[in-house]
């Protein structure tokens, strides 16, 4: 068992909560995975300590060193807290196309900020070749360590666990996983890992209907921040998903407010997204089934966007 510093052992282990009112009768029931209960609020905690601790069990992070990523947000915060707690800089590439609570955080988790210019506040795949070339380009010049979200297959082993967690909590009950794709460890490494355990689960991979890439459709802009690249990222995997889902900019925003007021749990547009197309999958598997999908973070993260469309 890794033995980890102060804050750094609160990530994981995250409890479930079924929906009580969203859920329409003769639906599955649908369990969501608390993910805002990690330290920075977002599931993303996850995978920024298993690419560190991986980075340093091999030598390429070494102590006092320096990391640099490029993000839409979460990923930032929760690097900023891992390097704030294990002593390392970090620069972040991001833009001002994301929720400007994250940039904060990260600020005042200690990380020095690299705002790339977005279209209008939007989403693209311009944006984000230009923000992980912006990465590229500090790495270069101050030869820090690159975490390279979307090229970086640690991270799945963070998710396996997850999925480990999931099914213990089930009791191996769970019929379908639903989760949006983003840099797809998180689809991916959870997914897997419940297919190993039961290959009868239904697996539904999200995307921005906006920009549905992964379906073979065309990229566009949309606002569901750290989902939707824009274009097939590397980690993505075909045939492991049973499904793609496309859901809507506004879609996502409207049942993340439902969530709120419904159900009593602030989460943000990813959040939406997972939620809607879960509950096409509850409709068709029917009353008897268990659907879990994850709560990738707290609305506090998105608090000025969602309350706008409230």
């Amino acid at each position: 068992m890794i033995d980890r510093p102060g804050i750094l052992a609160r990530i994981g282990n995250t409890s479930m909560v079924a929906l009580r009112h969203i859920v329409p009768k003769g639906s599955a029931r649908i369990l969501l995975k608390c993910e805002n209960e990690n330290p920075t609020g977002s599931m993303k905690d996850r995978m920024a300590l298993a690419m560190i601790e991986s980075a340093e069990a091999d030598g390429r992070l070494e102590p006092g060193g320096a990391v640099v990523e490029y993000t839409g947000g979460s990923t930032g915060v929760s690097l900023a807290l891992v390097c704030a707690v294990k002593r390392y800089r970090l620069d972040i590439v991001s833009s001002d196309a994301f929720a400007r609570e994250k940039l904060d955080h990260m600020k005042i988790l200690g990380a020095t900020l690299h705002v790339v210019k977005s279209d209008s506040g939007r989403m693209t795949a311009e944006l984000t070749r230009a923000m992980i070339e912006r990465a590229r380009a500090i790495r270069e010049q101050t030869g820090a360590f690159w975490t390279d979200q979307l090229r970086n297959a640690d991270q799945l082993a963070a998710y396996r666990a997850m999925a480990e967690e999931i099914w213990i909590q089930t009791a191996g009950r769970i019929d379908g996983f639903v989760q949006a794709v983003g840099s797809a460890t998180s689809f991916r490494g959870t997914a897997e890992r419940l297919r190993e355990r039961n290959p009868k689960i239904h697996l539904v991979a999200v995307e921005p209907a906006e920009s549905a890439v992964l379906s073979g459709g065309s990229p566009g802009a949309h606002k569901i921040d750290g989902i939707g690249a824009g274009f097939v990222v590397p980690l993505w995997k075909e045939g492991v998903a049973d499904a793609m889902a496309l859901v809507s900019t506004e879609e996502a925003k409207a049942m993340a407010l439902r969530l709120a007021r419904e159900e009593g749990l602030f989460a943000g547009t990813s959040t939406g997204a997972n939620l809607v197309a879960a509950l096409k999958l509850a409709d068709e598997l029917g009353p008897e089934a268990t659907i879990v999908t994850p709560m990738c973070d707290t609305v506090m993260k998105y608090l000025r966007g969602l309350g706008e469309a409230a």
